[in-house]
């Protein structure tokens, strides 16, 4: 079957189980946008190819399959650099093809040429400039397999617009077989049972789970070793749900923005059990004082992790999900019957809290939760109201939540969302953002209102950068700069000129009406909620006490 580049990646991104690209069309894309008119892919139109990357990362960990994105060359490609970046400081399988500038203009300075595989080598796992169409099949195959395989990332395919329009005979997809890349499943057997002697001989075991527990198997085997062996469970941010939040053994998020219980136990533990984690700064904190009563056992697909952050006892490097199934063997069954009590007395007497007297993001978060906990998936943008989503919703399963976790990047909700009610039609979606984050995104509104998607949207709106503007509280003795937003759209306008439902909420009181109606209605929906400015996410390092605007970082 003789095929032109553009439709050899087609099928080869068919044969791969793509269903869905989202993209923006532009000149070196002209063969592919062509071709896909006679493709079963559905193409869903952006409105800003950072937003595809996004949508693509979105829908992504909502499927558990390699999202893809594609973009013109130039502007479409860089546009697309923040939404790789994203996927790689999460571990997000992803597959982003641009188009390139011809062949014989590679290296002028042509309308629209930017070298896109050497502006991305820092946050791709890899990346091909694609010279030969004969290629384009073998390409295609390792890229996903790269994409999805060991630690998970965005891998980059650039294709010239010659290459596309080039003819080759279709003889269909080769095997993989990528010399030097071979990511190790299994731990080595004699760290494993180190491992369970370690276990076996705590008393005051924590396990830290990271990203890398979110996968088919790990998060059973996670319950299955924290229930035998009575071990206290804390989670990144990239992890929360991974373990059910209402658990007796959850202690919840950890670090600067996690609960009090969590940071204490894991200061007092004597056993640190990480695993899929890579124990980055906004968990420890000053490593020189993280878990240093603990000994710390780090398990890690990647082995470049292992002892990167912070200094380990015992390595395993393999599959969080294959290494807990081969200690959840060996392991004995264990009480911790002190330690637990301990902990218990920290959360009574270090709990979460939040004002009571006034509508509050905290308190609409909780009531979300006691709404749709047990059926929805929540996207975050970025700021205080992700931190209060992951404090306070109460996650119960792995991948409930998608959020923009290692870049903590702004304008990520919206088009994660968009990705994520994509790969997940018949589930309740809903979007927590804030009046800042949903601005650098807001046109992917359009995007939802072409696709029908049945979105759920709750906009915080306080007039201002809170996260950035709550830092000047702590750290510029409240001297607050280029933080307030004096000028916001009216959101409730804007969303009915998107032909949008609306819904605000003003008072407690109404919070749970409105809420109950709004998740009910069957087509997108967004709920502006109106709140104070002057609310901080108090750090875990203060004991959440919440409430005493005196205090200060330690």
């Amino acid at each position: 079957m003789e095929l032109n580049g553009a439709q050899a990646l087609l099928k080869a991104l068919e044969a791969n189980g793509v269903d869905v690209i989202f993209g923006y069309p532009g000149g070196s894309v002209l063969p592919i946008y062509d071709a896909l008119l006679d493709s079963p892919i559905h193409h869903i139109l952006v409105r800003c190819e950072q937003g595809a990357a996004h949508a693509a990362s979105g829908y992504a960990r909502a499927s558990g399959r390699p999202g893809v994105c594609l973009a013109t060359s130039g502007p479409g490609a860089t546009n697309l650099v923040t939404g790789i970046a994203n996927a790689y400081m999460d571990s997000i399988p992803m597959v982003a093809i641009t188009g390139q500038v011809p062949s014989s203009m590679v290296g002028t300075d042509a309308f629209q040429e930017v070298d896109i595989t050497g502006i991305t080598m820092p946050i791709i796992k890899h990346s091909y400039l694609v010279q030969d169409v004969t290629e384009i099949p073998r390409v295609v195959q390792e890229a996903f397999h790269l994409a999805s395989t060991g630690r998970p990332g965005p891998v980059l395919i650039d294709i010239p617009k010659d290459v596309q329009q080039t003819k080759l005979t279709w003889d269909g997809l080769p095997e993989i077989d990528i010399k030097g890349y071979k990511p190790t499943f299994k731990g080595h057997p004699a760290q494993i049972k180190n491992a369970v002697h370690m276990i076996e001989a705590s008393e005051r075991p924590v396990i830290l789970v990271g990203g890398g527990i979110v996968n088919p198997q790990a998060p059973a085997e996670l319950m299955e070793l924290a229930r035998k062996a009575q071990i206290p469970v804390t989670t990144t941010l990239m992890a929360v749900g991974a373990f059910p939040e209402t658990d007796d053994l959850s202690l919840g998020l950890i670090g600067m923005h996690g609960t009090a219980y969590a940071n204490l136990a894991v200061s007092n533990a004597d056993l640190l059990i990480g695993i899929g984690v890579r124990f980055g700064d906004r968990a420890t904190g000053n490593t020189a004082r993280f878990a240093k009563n603990a000994k710390i056992i780090h398990i890690d697909i990647d082995p470049a992790e292992i002892g990167k952050n912070t200094e380990i006892d015992l390595p395993i490097v393999g599959d969080a999900g294959t290494v807990l199934a081969e200690i959840n063997r060996l392991v004995g069954e264990h009480r911790h019957d002190a330690w637990m009590e301990q902990i218990a007395t920290w959360k009574r007497e270090r709990p979460l809290k939040y004002r009571t007297d006034r509508l509050t993001v905290q308190y609409v978060l909780e009531e979300m939760g006691d709404l749709t906990r047990d059926r929805a998936i929540v996207a975050t943008d970025v700021g205080q109201h992700q931190m209060w989503a992951a404090q306070h919703y109460k996650f119960l399963r792995p991948g409930q939540l998608v959020t923009s976790a290692g870049l903590g990047c702004m304008g990520f909700g919206l088009p994660a969302a968009n990705g994520v009610q994509v790969a997940r039609p018949d589930d309740l979606v809903i979007l927590v953002t804030g009046d800042g984050s949903i601005q650098m995104q807001m046109q992917e509104l359009g995007t939802a209102r072409q696709e029908n998607l049945p979105l759920k949207i709750v906009l915080f709106n306080n007039n201002a950068l809170g996260m950035v503007r709550q830092l000047q509280h702590f750290y510029c003795d409240k001297r607050f700069s280029g933080v307030k937003l004096s000028f916001n759209p009216d959101f409730i306008a804007l969303a009915k000129a998107y032909g949008i439902q609306t819904y605000q909420i003003h008072s407690k009181e109404e919070t749970k009406a409105v809420l109950e109606e709004a998740f009910a209605h069957p087509g997108i929906v967004l709920v502006e909620v109106l709140v104070d400015e002057n609310e901080i996410v108090y750090p875990s390092v203060l004991g959440n006490k919440g409430l005493d605007e005196t205090l200060v970082y330690e």
